[in-house]
């Protein structure tokens, strides 16, 4: 009976340090917040539409935080905040999450994100924009935002920097009708001057008759005399750019947003401990992770990682470590990842990608820079008017 006594009475201390325990841990909340999306004109029956893309890698973030917190005394929670297709982002978020959450995954385009730009206070609320590639927002100045996918103007030098590596320097530009179209163009036209390479022939693609019908007999003749190395489409939308590969005149590589692409995360990236990710990713969602995804996971996993180092849940302090040099995130790409304080990108390796393989990561190997090879690409420093 004293054994038993002493045994419950041990039991019954353990529970009550372990009650007491979880309720001193420090909990950091982080919204994840976007709004639904249309099902955009389908290019292929192969590839699904997919609602949550960024949702379910911010899931897997949330996660990963959470099996640190064990440790550290800390609770990770996630709160979505989903706007129907016809509904207003701008109230949504000054209705339920300003003045309320310190920290806000928005996944959301350009114009609205600007939107609940313009209505948050700073002081309140730390963004990360996990859903844009705009080079314009990553020449606003100030704080309040930190951009988590490489930008347009990234890409595009990660792009140029392998084909400079190749020496197939003389490009044939074919731009979209599309807005984003025209400024991934732009990004496009920035490189190849930045890199000494020759736009040769440039051409708008404004067919619009079904390209999966006519593409065999139009393309050769749009493509047509000109003497170039390189295909580059600017094809946001994905409406024709699948097509162009082996159907131009003269056999010759495609680049841009199909064909080769630059990106932040791809399924075929397994090196650095990727695989790992990429099979967690898959084994818990049922799907491959989207860059999408990847850029969620990483700004919630950026709140983490500072709150750790930091021991606080409070945001000046999770604000000042991420834009410190002390600051560093895995990310499964070989080099740890930091964000530039003059205009809060994540710089960051980019993935050159084919369909089905990663055929090189940039930065490429002999492009220098006085502090980090990464700020190779995109626009540095002494290149915006942020300081």
């Amino acid at each position: 009976m004293i054994v038993r006594s002493l045994l419950l009475g041990i039991s019954m201390l353990s529970l009550t340090v372990f009650v007491a325990q979880a309720e001193q841990k420090q909990e950091i909340e982080i919204v994840y917040f976007t709004q639904e999306k249309t099902a955009p004109p389908a290019l292929s029956n192969l590839d699904p539409f997919i609602q949550d893309k960024g949702e379910l890698g911010a899931e897997l973030a949330i996660d990963d935080n959470n099996t640190t917190g064990q440790f550290t005394g800390q609770l990770y929670k996630l709160n979505k905040v989903i706007v129907p297709i016809d509904g207003d982002v701008a109230q949504e978020f000054n209705d339920k999450i300003a003045g309320k959450f310190s920290f806000v995954v928005a996944n959301l385009p350009a114009d609205d994100l600007l939107k609940i730009i313009d209505a948050n206070k700073p002081e309140h609320t730390l963004i990360f924009d996990a859903g844009t590639t705009d080079d314009s927002l990553r020449q606003r100045c100030g704080s309040d935002v930190l951009h988590i996918l490489p930008s347009r103007a990234m890409r595009a030098d990660a792009l140029a920097q392998y084909m400079l590596k190749k020496r197939w320097a003389k490009w044939f530009l074919v731009i979209g009708a599309s807005d984003e179209d025209k400024l991934f163009a732009a990004a496009i036209k920035r490189s190849a001057k930045r890199f000494g390479m020759k736009i040769v022939a440039e051409k708008a693609w404004d067919h619009t008759y079904d390209a999966r019908r006519t593409a065999q007999s139009d393309v050769p003749v749009f493509t047509q005399g000109v003497d170039y190395d390189i295909l580059v489409v600017a094809d946001e939308q994905g409406l024709f750019g699948e097509y162009l590969d082996y159907r131009t005149w003269i056999p010759r590589p495609v680049i841009g947003t199909q064909g080769l692409i630059a990106t932040s995360w791809h399924r075929a990236h397994e090196q650095w401990g990727a695989v790992q990710i990429q099979n967690r990713f898959k084994e818990q969602k049922g799907r491959w992770m989207e860059e999408a995804d990847y850029g969620a996971y990483l700004a919630i996993r950026a709140v983490g990682e500072a709150a750790t180092r930091t021991q606080s849940s409070q945001l000046n302090d999770i604000k000042t470590y991420l834009l410190s040099d002390k600051f560093a995130l895995q990310g499964y790409k070989g080099r740890p990842l930091s964000f530039r304080t003059w205009n809060g990108q994540l710089r960051q390796p980019l993935l050159l990608a084919a369909p089905r393989s990663l055929v090189a990561v940039a930065p490429i190997e002999g492009f220098l820079h006085p502090k980090t090879e990464l700020d190779t690409l995109g626009f540095d420093q002494p290149e915006t008017k942020c300081k």
